[in-house]
């Protein structure tokens, strides 16, 4: 018999601990060695139990979910933390510092801090906590902090004439990244390396709920040279400007100007779906001003339209194994014969640079 996955579960609510053990207890892979009542607990039980994988609540007393996961990570760098986090505003602008700072990936709780329906999102717990387990791109609590002091310097120094650049320039090309689990970070590491005078607009779809993709949009813009929001229907695509596709919600381009249309169908497993975008964008402008970007993610979703992107004449790039978090999504794009350039996640940006100024 295998080993098994040993998890470590914390959260201050006794009724959420209960309900995630039995969660984990339907998998016969995983084992629950131990659960934490806060953020104090959590990191004695660590180094007492050493798990793992570690499932960690946000919102808690004594000391909350992000300052234990930054004394766990610097004690154990390459201990994936799995976030549970509450599907608000607050919870999601706190999700990515943790991802910021090396968190793995992350769960939404679908109602609130006890959210007695955790059970509807056991499945996907689940399969990232084996996913955290299997990973092997981990990265140090150091690497996270330089990296993200780095970003913050490069905001201060461009953030006065980036948007102003920006609004001068109209559209050239179009760059359409898809990407899932394992994005968030992934894209932290991509994104802020393109310039800010890229004659493309960027659109970004992140498998993401509601309320959680505008302050990743919000986080994303303090990182990078180019302005990047959330979309919003009636925008109307510009070189220089990333667009994060909303949660809930279909991101569709149509007219010569590219005007952003925001359906609720097609309904699909993903809401946005890349296949979805990038058909909508490849039929507007043609496969020689697409370019499709496909990186970490569970499932195929983008593979097919990447294949369709490629046939008209555009250019794809897609995740090598190496470096993805899932290696999903990009790997069925490289096996329909999707994906003309495949790469490691800190060669994509110059791969976009170069695709956008191939004529």
């Amino acid at each position: 018999m295998t080993d098994k996955i040993k998890v470590l579960i914390v959260d201050d609510s006794a009724l959420m601990r209960k309900a995630l053990k039995e969660i984990m207890m339907t998998d016969p892979s995983i084992e629950v060695v131990g659960t934490a009542r806060n953020g104090q607990d959590a990191i004695e039980k660590v180094h007492d139990l050493k798990p793992d994988v570690v499932t960690m609540d946000i919102n808690m007393p004594v000391m909350d979910g992000l300052t234990s996961m930054q004394y766990i990570l610097s004690d154990y760098p390459e201990m994936p933390v799995l976030m549970v986090s509450s599907l608000t505003e607050e919870g999601a602008l706190t999700t990515f510092e943790a991802l910021e700072l090396g968190a793995f990936d992350y769960v939404a709780k679908p109602s609130g801090t006890v959210s007695s329906d955790i059970y509807i999102v056991g499945r996907e717990l689940i399969e990232k906590v084996k996913l955290a387990y299997k990973s092997a791109n981990r990265k140090s609590i150091n690497y996270r902090m330089q990296r993200s002091n780095n970003l913050s310097g490069q905001k201060k120094t461009e953030s006065m004439k980036k948007q102003d650049f920006a609004m001068n320039n109209e559209l050239s090309k179009v760059v359409v990244i898809g990407i899932s689990t394992g994005g968030p970070s992934t894209l932290m590491e991509v994104l802020p390396m393109l310039p800010q005078d890229l004659q493309a607009a960027i659109i970004i779809i992140q498998h993401m709920p509601p309320y959680f993709t505008s302050s990743f949009a919000k986080r994303l813009d303090a990182a990078c040279r180019i302005p990047i929001r959330e979309a919003k229907a009636g925008d109307v695509l510009r070189n220089g400007i990333g667009y994060v596709a909303p949660g809930g919600y279909q991101l569709v381009v149509r007219g010569e100007n590219g005007t952003i249309r925001l359906p609720t169908t097609p309904k699909t497993v993903f809401m946005p779906s890349v296949n979805v975008t990038m058909e909508a964008v490849l039929d507007t402008f043609g496969g020689k001003n697409v370019i499709g970007v496909l990186m970490t993610g569970m499932g195929d979703d983008g593979a097919d339209a990447m294949v369709k992107i490629r046939k008209a004449g555009g250019i794809t790039i897609a995740e090598d194994e190496s470096t993805a978090v899932v290696f999903g999504m990009p790997r069925e794009a490289i096996e329909r014969g999707g994906a003309e350039i495949v790469v490691p996640s800190y060669r994509i940006a110059d791969e976009i640079i170069k695709a956008v100024r191939r004529v």
